[in-house]
């Protein structure tokens, strides 16, 4: 009953996936911490400062004897979070503890632990984004030559393919998959810098040889995972490098939106459904309601995403001179939010695009009630090759096509243009090619051929590969 009786997040308590609850847990933070400890001691007595092995051993044995309850106590007691576990790590480490942190900064341990964090959060998302697109690119496949209304200005207009419509969804979502490996592509670590980035207390420790400063940021480095790291830093990696994160999953956001968007819509119109389960219930009051609950939930969740950006363009505004803590109460939020966010838009999206639904019949329904309107330039265009006068034809259709909408409007029937046109005495010299003239393929133009270059042409980088 206790967990019940305390604010916990929707995120991780109804949504995110254990890897992504995991990757932002006190666990992951606090073990990566005590990591990079290892790693500075390690990499200092390679460079010839008195650490023994027998500390070293110390420090490795005891990396994940963590005492949450004690770094708590300590941190009510000292009010500093890094000191807390620094005093917490030297417990169980008492032959080690004059070493810990030795010549570091509280940002030696929460940037670099937020810059591991952040890579390995991207590595988690990337195969999911990956994932979406290869499910959703066999829904195109499948339906690249099915013809269905397009819409401008949520109008109809001229027809498109539920296939192409995909491709469009696609298109953007690949978009998402650049700029989001770019994203985890640029981080470097911020290594080790010292208080104002000038690695003054590393000089010191060395007796002013550079050499083994550079050596060991390049060391504790390479031991974390990182190709390379920031040369400039002030006592924090640029927060800059959040903006950058952080854009790339809320432009993320933004492509999921308006793939839900469309979906709901569609599902308005009967034409296409999320997938709906055999006891799932839409309403407490309307039994016969099946509402694209997971596509309302990723617009929703995409909003949240998308609003998570501003926070960092705001804080990497306001880091005066060479930092100030304003940044940090803002980043314990707005950083794994991103992240959780995100990961639970790519999960819902694979469900949803596993078991999207079609619905040929009301397509090609829907399709008939606009078609003759649209086809009418065609049928001007035989009229006149069978030897007719174009203005005459036009005002011929234009009276029957206003005939046809009164019928539509204010009776409420079928659109039955075609059948006057039929029944016209004037459009004599067509009626062989009529019904050719209304065939829905007639008016797709390229979305099959383009839907092919989708996935074959160079104007897309690849077609992710995975499970």
């Amino acid at each position: 009953m206790e967990k019940y009786m305390s604010y916990r997040s929707p995120l991780v308590s109804r949504y995110a996936s254990p890897e992504m609850s995991f990757n932002f847990s006190e666990m992951k933070k606090f073990r990566t911490w005590r990591q990079l400890w290892f790693w500075l001691a390690k990499s200092q007595k390679a460079l010839s400062l008195d650490i023994s092995e027998e500390q070293l051993s110390e420090l490795e044995s005891n990396l994940d004897n963590i005492d949450f309850a004690q770094a708590a106590e300590e941190e009510k007691r000292v009010r500093h979070d890094v000191m807390a576990h620094i005093h917490t790590f030297a417990s169980c480490c008492p032959k080690a503890a004059p070493i810990i942190h030795l010549g570091a900064t509280s940002a030696y341990v929460g940037d670099n632990t937020d810059l591991i964090v952040l890579k390995d959060g991207f590595n988690i998302l990337l195969p999911k984004l990956a994932r979406c697109i290869q499910r959703l690119s066999s829904f195109a496949v499948a339906h690249k030559d099915l013809p269905c209304l397009g819409y401008t200005h949520l109008q109809p207009a001229q027809l498109t393919t539920v296939g192409k419509r995909a491709c469009l969804w696609i298109q953007d979502l690949l978009k998402d998959l650049t700029n989001i490996e770019r994203a985890r592509d640029d981080l470097r670590f911020r290594g080790v810098k010292g208080t104002t980035g000038t690695q003054a207390s590393f000089l010191e420790l060395f007796d002013g040889d550079e050499e083994k400063v550079e050596k060991l940021d390049e060391m504790v480095t390479e031991m974390a995972g990182f190709p390379s790291h920031y040369l400039i830093c002030s006592q924090t990696y640029s927060r800059k490098v959040d903006v950058d994160s952080l854009t790339s999953l809320a432009s993320l956001g933004a492509t999921v939106h308006k793939i839900c968007s469309d979906i709901r819509i569609l599902a308005n119109f009967k034409e296409i459904e999320e997938p709906f389960e055999k006891d799932q219930i839409g309403s407490s009051a309307m039994p016969y309601k099946r509402n694209p609950m997971r596509s309302e939930r990723c617009c929703a969740l995409s909003r949240h995403l998308m609003a998570l950006l501003p926070n960092a363009l705001m804080t990497a505004s306001v880091q005066w001179m060479e930092r100030t803590l304003d940044d940090s109460a803002n980043r314990r939020l707005s950083l794994p939010e991103s992240f959780l966010t995100a990961d639970i838009l790519l999960s819902t999206m694979q469900n949803v695009f596993e078991g999207l639904v079609v619905y040929p019949k009301i397509i090609h329904r829907r399709i008939e009630q606009e078609l003759p309107f649209m086809a009418t330039e065609n049928i001007i265009m035989a009229m006149v090759k069978a030897g007719g006068n174009r203005q005459d034809c036009h005002e011929q259709i234009r009276v029957l096509s206003h005939e046809a909408g009164q019928h539509v409007k204010h009776e409420g029937k079928d659109n039955d243009l075609v059948e006057r046109i039929h029944k016209c005495k004037y459009f004599e010299p067509i009626k062989g090619q009529l019904d050719d003239l209304f065939k829905p393929t007639n008016f797709i133009g390229r979305a099959p051929s383009q839907k092919r270059k989708c996935f074959t042409g160079k104007k897309v980088r690849f077609l992710p590969k995975v499970p």
